[in-house]
This record gives structure tokens, C-alpha cells and sequence, in this order.
């Protein structure tokens, strides 16, 4: 498994949904249980992951999601 991720929120400054200190994020996901699945059957399986952080402290999440090589 491989997770990358960066915080963005200096590109969002300002924005209604930073009030309250609540973060932007990307993230890169590898992970050999997305074999098989849709982008975004992918993605919903990082936000049921990560559902209890948001909306605080997490805002945003853009995801990349991919399997790992073979």
C-alpha cells in the first residue's frame, strides 16, 4: 500500500469551508483492494475510511486512487 498526502489548504485560503480551521487535503491511495473496482467504488471505500473526520478537520479530500503494479 502506498498513501501520499498533501495539505492544500494555503491554495484555499479564505474559503467559506476553511473557517473553523478545517483542512484541504489530497491524497494518493494505492492499494491492492481496489483491484477489480471503479474509480469510484475506490473512492467511496477512502471516505467510508475517513467519514468520522468530516466535515472537521478534514473539508476537503481530492483522491487519486490506483493498484499497485503487478
Amino acid at each position: 500500500m502506498e498513501l501520499v498526502i498533501s495539505d492544500q489548504s494555503h491554495l484555499h485560503a479564505g474559503h467559506a469551508g476553511s473557517q473553523g480551521g478545517a483542512r484541504h487535503y489530497h491524497a494518493r491511495v494505492v492499494a491492492a483492494c481496489f483491484r477489480g473496482k471503479t474509480r469510484v467504488q475506490q473512492h467511496r471505500l477512502v471516505y467510508d475510511a475517513v467519514a468520522d473526520l468530516m466535515p472537521h478537520p478534514i473539508h476537503a479530500l481530492a483522491l487519486e486512487t490506483a493498484v499497485p503494479a503487478e
